[in-house]
């Protein structure tokens, strides 16, 4: 006999879908803008270089990673590192990204509180991801032997509510870094109005898929409150 797991479908996979649908909508509105050379003719790696210099930022280094679109800015390294996708590529989608990962060195370089939040709280975030569905897993199942594993099983529950803080905060500091990016790009003149429309859309876009991921969070741990509730009310019967 199958089991259905009622509250991952009703409470967690319509989230889970709009995910995969922002996943694949950021995908195809870069490969639509990603195509167009701008008319300044810099390279994301360029454009991100002369925000930060613009920003008094000397100490962050620009470097090429391999990958698609899993450029980032490492704050302990002081590096921005950019993907196939953006480093070398001209188009208004690449300068966006570049310059979004820029803005993030800007809010490290300007104590930006909610990205100081973020980092500070990163290694118990770690811990708690993966300890949290163990915990949970053992405590449920162990309940119905001992009170004792209740706690266990809520305990798990608050590591896995880590995971929600931490995507909590990350949204606020994503959108920042995006209204940095727009404006530098804007202010610097390495965007045209018609671009930076376009760079906006690719930057809209992957701040869907943070809201999205926080979704399927928050939709998870209402699901483990549940399941561990569950668990309490049948031990008590």
């Amino acid at each position: 006999m199958f089991y259905i797991d009622w509250t991952y479908i009703i409470l967690v996979l319509p989230f889970v879908l709009l995910a995969a649908f922002a996943s694949a909508k950021v995908n195809l509105t870069y490969k639509r803008y990603g195509a167009i050379p701008t008319k300044r003719g810099l390279t994301g790696a360029e454009a991100a270089r002369r925000i930060l210099f613009a920003n008094g930022i000397y100490d962050v280094r620009i470097e090429y990673v391999q990958g698609h679109l899993n450029d980032h800015f490492d704050p302990q390294a002081k590096v921005i590192r950019l993907s196939d996708a953006t480093y070398g590529n001209t188009s208004a989608a690449a300068i966006g990204v570049a310059a979004h990962e820029a803005g993030h060195a800007i809010q490290y370089a300007k104590n930006y509180v909610p990205l100081k939040v973020r980092n500070a709280i990163v290694p118990v975030t770690n811990i708690g991801s993966r300890l949290s569905v163990p915990l949970i897993f053992i405590g449920v199942l162990l309940s119905a032997v001992s009170e004792v594993f209740a706690y266990v099983a809520y305990f798990g529950v608050a590591c896995f509510a880590l995971v929600a803080l931490f995507q909590l905060i990350t949204l606020p500091t994503e959108f920042n870094a995006s209204r940095r990016a727009l404006r530098a790009l804007d202010d610097e003149g390495i965007l045209v109005k018609g671009e930076l429309k376009d760079a906006k859309k690719v930057l809209s876009a992957a701040a869907m898929t943070y809201v999205a991921a926080l979704a399927v969070t928050l939709a998870q741990l209402l699901r483990f409150v549940l399941i561990v509730a569950s668990a309490g009310s049948r031990r008590n019967d």
